[in-house]
């Protein structure tokens, strides 16, 4: 049938890499920084760092046997997710641990899967991540927020074509690991008046010193950015 044909063609990656290079991908690129920059567009957009950074938490809770029960995000780039399980663990310290590096790793792999012609599948697997999410919302602005995401990643799951897939992948990729810094970037700010920020939990936890924590966050995160940089650092110089 016509639409099996169809929905297969939007699940299954390209035949070969998608073309990322020279002054398309430098215009994706422009476009990435000037979201993270210009801050009326940054107040609008880190909101979607905050919803990766939740489902972040929720998903890796599922991963290790945790219940994930609800979640909600705010205006101000706090929000909430709560998985059910054990009060302390290994499973408790790595649920709280994912928040703040996922945005970087997300943004890391959308980069790499959409250089290697993988748009498709990748963005089938955030659509059926989000429905999934969807029962668990806890709040109006969390509903609006799901809402516009299932609405932009579905256009662009069965309208875009692979260039354009791939480009918006990257260009959302990039947000996501600037993004990803900035977070991070309050919570040092914060210093430790937060008690409940994700690295003062994480202490409480287990004993380790807050900035040890944090300490991996940045080490996990520099690695994300730099292989996402060197994927677009190759695509420019060509």
């Amino acid at each position: 049938m016509e639409w099996t044909t169809e929905l297969a063609d939007r699940i299954t990656p390209v035949a070969s890499a998608v073309p990322l290079e020279g002054r398309p991908l430098l215009l994706t690129v422009a476009l990435a920084a000037v979201a993270v920059v210009v801050d009326p567009l940054w107040r609008l957009l880190r909101i979607a760092i905050t919803l990766v950074h939740e489902l972040g938490h929720a998903f890796v809770g599922i991963l290790v046997g945790r219940r994930f029960t609800g979640f909600v995000v705010r205006g101000d780039m706090s929000g909430h997710a709560v998985t059910v399980g054990p009060a302390r663990g290994a499973g408790r310290v790595a649920t709280t641990w994912a928040g703040y590096p996922v945005p970087a790793l997300a943004g890391a792999a959308m980069i790499a899967l959409a250089e290697t012609g993988w748009a498709a599948p990748l963005l089938t697997a955030v659509l059926v991540m989000l429905l999934v999410a969807l029962a668990r919302i806890r709040s109006v602005l969390t509903l609006v927020v799901m809402a516009v995401a299932l609405v932009g990643v579905g256009a662009l799951w069965w309208w875009g074509d692979d260039v354009v897939q791939a480009h918006l992948l990257v260009g959302a990729g990039i947000v996501l690991v600037v993004g990803a810094w900035r977070h991070l970037g309050a919570v040092l700010a914060a210093g430790g008046r937060d008690r409940t920020s994700d690295p003062a939990v994480l202490a409480q936890l287990t004993g380790v010193p807050r900035m040890l924590w944090i300490l991996s966050f940045v080490v996990v995160m520099a690695g994300a950015t730099l292989a996402a940089g060197r994927i677009i650092a190759a695509g420019l110089s060509l």
